[in-house]
């Protein structure tokens, strides 16, 4: 078989799988309540004890407070990721906060927050 007409199967492949998965409501961003947030941190660091979680408005992020320190839970996709605050940067934007990581496997992350929120969650992320 060519080359050309592998590439283009393969090509068409992965786009008709995405366009499923993106119609079934596969792609949703996941909603997270405390519970599963402190679920989802558990999940990746299970020697922690959560002692406080504060959710995002929107339900996408949320702050925990750990007996290692401050963490933030994300949704990526239909999962969470997990990561410590310690040595993060953090940048205001327009709709929100971009948290720098210095790690390879989560390099950054964009947080949608409200006004209130953002000065909020500043304040406690930059005590971590």
């Amino acid at each position: 078989m060519p080359l050309e007409i592998l590439l283009a199967l393969v090509a068409g492949g992965i786009s008709v799988t995405a366009f499923i998965l993106h119609m079934t409501g596969r792609s949703a961003l996941a909603v997270m309540s405390v519970d599963e947030a402190r679920s989802a941190w558990l999940r990746q660091f299970p020697e922690d004890d959560v002692a406080q979680v504060l959710t995002a408005q929107d339900g996408h992020a949320a702050l925990l407070q750990t007996s290692q320190g401050m963490g933030l839970v994300w949704a990526f996709g239909a999962d969470t990721v997990a990561r410590p605050l310690q040595g993060c940067d953090l940048s205001d934007r327009p709709d929100g906060l971009r948290v720098s990581f210095h790690e390879f496997a989560a390099p950054s992350t964009r947080l949608t927050l409200s006004e209130t929120e953002r000065t909020d969650w500043r304040l406690l992320m930059s005590r971590a």
